[in-house]
């Protein structure tokens, strides 16, 4: 583990976080998704758009912190990891397993074995990430990502770990579940 992932906090998300997490999102989601997804997504991605979900997803969200700042954050509901997003000046630090290992003991408490995530294909490094830390390709289905009028078809795989009981985890990853 990194000097920086042995540093960072974790909490459930709270609202004066709310601006943090958007501009984490936007910024992340920009640079994983464009190019790889159809434009009629992109032109709903907007900033805005961002800083208008945030708030409203906040339940589902818990952060990662290091020196006071919010590094990224994790989204899950039931099975799902749905956004996993680190800030720029915090990648390659290790906050990204911390914030993994988190969603999958939120996932494992919520009472689910396995957990589940989607990523456009041409997100190389993030798959690259997950295959890294246990997760399997499935592989590709279509995912429908919500817009004011309907819905936008994304391509994208299905990737799927596993969840450990919890003792296996306490001696696996050597933090408390």
């Amino acid at each position: 583990m990194s000097v920086e992932a042995e540093h960072v906090g974790l909490r459930a998300a709270r609202r004066a976080d709310a601006v943090a997490v958007a501009e984490i999102w936007y910024r992340g989601w920009c640079d994983g998704h464009l190019g790889n997804v159809p434009d009629a997504l992109v032109m709903v991605r907007t900033r805005e758009s961002f800083a208008e979900r945030a708030p409203r997803r906040l339940a589902d969200t818990a952060v990662a912190v290091v020196g006071g700042e919010v590094a990224g954050f994790v989204m899950v509901v039931d099975d799902e990891v749905e956004q996993v997003y680190v800030a720029e000046r915090h990648r390659g630090g290790g906050v990204a397993v911390v914030l993994l290992e988190e969603a999958e003991r939120l996932v494992a408490a919520g009472g689910h074995r396995q957990a589940w995530l989607a990523v456009v294909p041409g997100n190389a490094r993030a798959r690259r990430f997950y295959e890294r830390n246990g997760w399997t390709d499935q592989g590709p289905f279509e995912q429908f990502a919500p817009r004011d009028q309907g819905q936008v078809t994304v391509p994208a795989h299905r990737y799927v770990k596993r969840l450990a009981d919890d003792a296996a985890r306490r001696r696996s990853t050597g933090r408390p579940v």
